[in-house]
């Protein structure tokens, strides 16, 4: 390994560690609550000490994911020896027994989780999440195993495309946003396989059909809509949460109030430790805080693009490209939510976000890209035979 390509992938490891550094210390301050008190032997109910808990085992989850040699994890000749695939099986799997009621558990009007009891404590489990990095590892051996002939319809591209459709209705009827947002790092993916354009814009019909059939499922999937183009009307119902979070951004000014020091956590502001822990960010710390917040966003994708450059092999740049591509645009999504360019839908912010289950498999992702990095041919290597290669 030479030490130009270890510095890259040394670099991205210690850029996601600062990410899941700050977020741990962001939801301890979120979470501060006057409704009850303060009790050790409970540490797992309260959000801040659990994503404390979090932080560490994530951090080991990643330097053992960076471990093994990124092909692991790509297609082999013996289709039963394909560790993405029966990790599909098994996301496909969780994902039906999610929605059964005597299984699932349901918060907030959802059916997202499945608890696992672990002594007075319970843990739970997002199957959603997992569906999400699996779907981005098989579509990526997938592609990079058909090369070429991705771009045959009925043979390659359908087959994938029932596939997509088949985790993100099973995701659709609980949660829109994931569902949504899978299917489009799908495409995303077959397009940068070299999939056809106009095979890809086929099913954007069924698509749009499917999204729109989802809104009105749901009565306040459309109330939400409506509130984000006409928020004055529902100042004081649905459009309360955005509200409030342009009031916490706002009020941070500058510098912040400082770390602690936020109000608008104390009952003003829900979901202030999950999908909108970066307006705590912007009331505490300021416009400094949230600059320094994206600047980390985009110097980890800076740096994940440039492992997507100087791999040489073609599942490597699949997966890589699908890794930074799934962190980017829901880190995008999630600051789009919360500073109101975006509608408000539960989309975390990675790494930062209260949630385990989000952590630790985004976690074992950058371990992965940690890993193509390290195994990536240096930048004196990348001349005109690879050039002409892609």
């Amino acid at each position: 390994m030479s030490e130009g390509r270890s510095r890259l992938a040394d670099i991205i490891a210690v850029v996601i560690l600062f990410l899941m550094a700050m977020g741990a210390v962001m939801v301890f301050s979120a979470g501060a609550n006057l409704s009850y008190e303060f009790e050790l032997r409970r540490f797992y109910e309260y959000p801040g000490l659990r994503q404390i808990m979090f932080f560490p085992i994530a951090v080991v989850v990643l330097f053992a994911a960076s471990l093994p040699n990124y092909a692991f994890w790509g297609y082999r000749e013996k289709w039963y020896k394909w560790p993405a695939l029966w990790l599909l099986v098994l996301a496909i799997t969780l994902l039906v027994l999610v929605l059964i009621p005597s299984v699932g558990t349901e918060v907030n009007q959802a059916r997202r989780w499945l608890r696992i009891p672990l002594g007075p404590a319970s843990v739970s489990f997002q199957p959603s999440e997992l569906a999400k990095w699996t779907m981005v590892c098989f579509m990526a051996g997938a592609c990079a195993k058909f090369g070429p002939d991705v771009r045959r319809f009925w043979t390659r591209f359908l087959p994938l495309c029932l596939l997509i459709g088949l985790v993100c209705g099973l995701i659709v009827t609980q949660d829109l946003g994931t569902a949504a947002f899978i299917g489009v790092i799908s495409f995303l993916m077959l397009v940068i396989a070299g999939a056809r354009w106009w095979h890809v814009l086929m099913p954007l019909p069924i698509g749009v059909a499917g999204f729109i059939a989802a809104l009105y499922q749901e009565p306040h999937r459309f109330d939400r809509l409506l509130a984000f183009l006409y928020p004055e009307r529902y100042a004081d119902s649905v459009a309360y949460q955005a509200n409030q979070s342009l009031i916490a951004i706002g009020s941070g000014g500058i510098l912040g109030k400082g770390l602690g020091q936020g109000t608008c956590k104390y009952g003003h502001l829900p979901e202030d430790t999950t999908d909108f822990i970066f307006s705590i960010v912007g009331e505490e710390l300021g416009l400094l805080g949230t600059i320094g917040l994206i600047v980390l966003f985009v110097l980890f994708i800076c740096l994940g693009l440039l492992v997507v450059l100087r791999c040489r092999d073609r599942f490597g740049r699949l997966l890589a490209a699908g890794i930074v591509l799934t962190i980017g645009i829901q880190a995008a999504l999630n600051i789009g939510v919360v500073t109101v360019v975006l509608p408000t839908k539960g989309i975390p912010l990675p790494f930062v976000s209260a949630g385990g289950t989000s952590m630790l498999l985004s976690s074992a992702a950058v371990g992965i890209l940690v890993s193509i990095a390290a195994r990536s041919a240096p930048v004196h290597m990348l001349t005109s035979d690879y050039l002409s290669e892609t």
